[in-house]
């Protein structure tokens, strides 16, 4: 019944966004909705724009022109917590980013800890149970440099998801892989997805992004050249360059 119906509000919301370094403008006018569930991949060829555009969301680029809504809030407001805001809008890296010096577990900690102040008690019953989840428990001593690149990318995972994010943004998060790593994250995100996590992904895992996604974004010289379920980008491309692209995945 109509009635029963719940509306779903948007958690973000990318309006007309912009970015210029200099004189080359990266990105041009793009707009998308993450709505709470969405499992958002971004594709396309490299220098499209799209990690600049997963870095202005994390609002670590500022954005030339447009806004990024929040909860219905636009985070490029000079008043908002930036710091707060990535607290739910976390972000894992393709370089995983860790602190070196620290161990697995105080890796996962510090941002329960410093940004949102809980107590070290609290911290690690929260990150054990994410390590737990991406299988890097038996690793809470262990160091960065002890663990191979698979490893430390679920120990990443694990950190955002620690601090139990809205969403998760993933910045190509297997392109520093080796193949054989590569299954192993992909893996930890499929879960992910199964549960329920709202995610944007840059990826060039095609396979990946076509059987995952709820939603698909093509991007091609700044813009988005095309847009829409996984099924309808993989298989039925309308954007003739988005058919190009994706050419040698069609038969798959």
């Amino acid at each position: 019944m109509i009635e029963n119906l719940e509306k779903r509000q948007p958690i973000l919301e990318v309006k007309h966004l912009q970015k210029s370094f200099g004189s080359h403008q990266v990105l041009k006018d793009i707009d998308f909705t993450i709505y709470p569930g969405d499992v958002t991949s971004i594709i396309g060829a490299s220098g499209s724009g799209k990690s600049t555009l997963l870095r202005c969301i994390n609002v670590l680029e500022t954005p030339t022109g447009g806004e990024i809504m929040h909860n219905g809030i636009n985070i490029l407001d000079k008043k908002n917590n930036v710091t707060k805001y990535r607290a739910k809008v976390g972000m894992v890296f393709q370089s995983f980013n860790l602190f070196n010096n620290m161990t697995v577990l105080d890796n996962c900690t510090i941002g329960i800890t410093q940004v949102l102040k809980q107590n070290k008690d609290y911290a690690q019953e929260v990150a054990m149970n994410y390590l737990t989840k991406v299988g890097m428990a038996p690793y809470i001593k262990a160091k960065p440099k002890q663990l191979s690149g698979g490893q430390k990318q679920r120990v990443a995972i694990a950190r955002a998801l620690s601090m139990q994010p809205e969403v998760l943004l993933f910045d190509e998060p297997t392109s520093a892989l080796d193949p054989e790593m590569v299954g192993e994250v992909l893996d930890v995100i499929r879960s992910l997805a199964d549960e329920g996590m709202t995610m944007i992904i840059v990826t060039h895992e095609m396979a990946f992004a076509r059987d995952v996604s709820t939603h698909t974004i093509f991007m091609n010289e700044g813009v988005i050249a095309e847009a829409g379920p996984p099924q309808q980008i993989f298989r039925t491309p309308k954007n003739p360059r988005t058919q190009e692209f994706l050419s040698r995945f069609m038969n798959n």
